[in-house]
């Protein structure tokens, strides 16, 4: 396992410099699920707040832009794309979000904010229906370009 770069020799907090790293091409996909009973998935293309795919889909596009202000110390990143792609399953709802950029750093974070706010956006506008609906499974399916290379769950 590698060392943690986010830390300074006294254990602070930093954001690491990526200065001397070259600019290659990144992309990032990562995975949410969340889980809801039959009778909420019903519900949904009559939902009172409006299309809660449409909104969580726009949400995590939004978040995958703005991750640099929600996680303290992500780099600002150019994005060149972002995506969410929404799936209804007999469970739940499938989430899976895409990044790309040209950048010094990856956009791992990107991705997984993206599948995240997607997520959080379909449980704020299904909430009403249902307690229990369940946020999992959020992860990194997969990553490319940088200096560790590409990595695949």
């Amino acid at each position: 396992m590698s060392k943690l770069s986010h830390f300074d020799s006294e254990g602070q907090p930093r954001m690491v410099d990526v200065s001397a790293k070259n600019e290659t091409r990144r992309t990032a996909r990562a995975h949410a699920f969340v889980r809801m009973n039959a009778a909420v998935l019903e519900a949904l293309p009559s939902n009172p707040k409006g299309d809660p795919l449409a909104v969580a889909r726009i949400a995590g596009i939004l978040a995958a832009k703005r991750t640099a202000d929600l996680i303290p110390l992500c780099h600002s990143l150019p994005l060149s794309h972002a995506d969410v792609e929404i799936m209804i399953e007999p469970e739940g709802i499938r989430i899976v979000s895409t990044a790309s950029t040209t950048a010094q750093t990856g956009v791992e974070m990107e991705a997984l904010t993206a599948a995240s706010i997607a997520a959080l956006t379909i449980y704020d506008m299904t909430k009403a229906l249902d307690k229990r609906i369940e946020i999992q499974d959020i992860w990194l399916l997969e990553k490319t370009g940088g200096k560790s290379g590409d990595f695949r769950r």
